[in-house]
């Protein structure tokens, strides 16, 4: 069966309405790639690119936030967004122990692909822990890969690949198949999008649209907790904004995660990355009556981008015969009609 969105079932999540393609990319100038590694029995990795315009970042660079809730992580180029309020890389997403070698292979890519000869660059890479599924020590994302995703980014502009795709290959989402989700929200003043990188969450915690799925479900094998608790979310918009405003918007991305059901436990690395193209600005100066559609795009962009992570994510078998079950969609509408709900 072909893997869709959650709105292809009838499923739309929050109030507002989602841009043309419902991804990340509805921003201008975003675009994302992905290259993706299935080999063997034990090789399920890759790595995500999101770049913030189709300029060189490092010289034009964009103002960004950076929101930690639960910091256990192995990001690298953190700092310098916390303390300048900017990006000068693209955004890379990948499994945990590739992190530096994607730092590594992108600085090769700034000065090859975007013709910088830094003495100083920060690498900004996220990643989630993709080892119940892949050989994680044996680091198989290397330099080809990474320049792929960027050559791929740098020409995406519309739909982004979502489910068991690059970074998100390996992921696991509630107990589920997860990996890369995207949506977006169209507002009057601005657009905003959302990527995810989903390997958080316990099956029966998870909500769908308010509907707790996760309890419900019926699968092959109850999986079994995994230390793999964690989630990358990027979110992009178009307003000129401070970084102190973005700070305050990738605050809000938590609770788009909360409402699919998420407790963010100790282990776990839940991050958020905020950028702003600044292309387009409001008559007023951002205040509180202003940002509040900010804050709501935000959340449901976030909680609807996890959500389509899950529903385009396929079963996969992996290390050791290890095996995720991709959703079941046809649990779905008598779930919801369990709940009062109809789809």
């Amino acid at each position: 069966m072909v893997r869709v969105r959650a709105r292809d079932l009838g499923i739309e999540i929050g109030f507002m309405q989602p841009g043309k393609h419902n991804a990340i990319t509805d921003v201008e100038g975003v675009g994302v790639g992905h290259c993706t590694l299935i080999e063997g029995e034990n090789i399920r990795t890759g790595v995500t690119a999101i770049i913030p315009h189709r300029e060189n970042p490092f010289t034009e660079k964009v103002t960004a936030a950076v929101d930690l809730y639960n910091a256990y992580g192995k990001a690298t180029g953190l700092p310098q967004i916390m303390n300048e309020g900017n990006i000068e890389s693209p955004i890379m997403l990948t499994e945990t122990l590739n992190t530096w070698k994607v730092a590594d292979s992108l600085l090769d890519y700034m000065h090859e692909g975007y013709g910088e000869t830094p003495r100083s660059f920060n690498a900004v890479v996220g990643e989630t822990n993709g080892g119940y599924l892949s050989d994680n020590i044996g680091r198989h994302v290397g330099r080809e890969h990474v320049f792929k995703a960027l050559d791929e980014a740098r020409k995406c502009s519309g739909p982004v690949m979502e489910g068991c795709i690059g970074g998100g290959t390996p992921m696991i989402g509630y107990g589920l198949k997860g990996g890369i989700g995207t949506a977006s929200r169209k507002h009057e003043d601005f657009t905003l999008g959302v990527l995810v990188q989903v390997n958080c969450g316990r099956i029966d915690d998870l909500i769908i649209d308010g509907v707790p799925v996760g309890r419900e479900l019926k699968l092959p094998d109850k999986p079994k907790p995994t230390q793999g608790n964690s989630i990358m979310m990027i979110i992009a918009t178009d307003i000129e904004m401070t970084s102190r405003q973005l700070h305050k918007i990738a605050k809000r991305a938590i609770i788009g995660l909360a409402r699919t059901g998420s407790n963010c436990s100790n282990g776990s690395g839940d991050f958020c990355i905020a950028f702003t193209t600044g292309k387009k600005k409001l008559d007023d100066p951002i205040r509180d009556l202003k940002v509040n559609p900010i804050y709501r795009a935000t959340i449901e962009a976030t909680e609807e981008a996890i959500i389509n992570a899950l529903f385009r994510a396929e079963t996969m078998t992996g290390k050791q015969g290890r095996t995720r079950y991709a959703l079941p969609y046809d649990q779905l509408e008598s779930i919801f009609e369990r709940y009062g709900r109809s789809r």
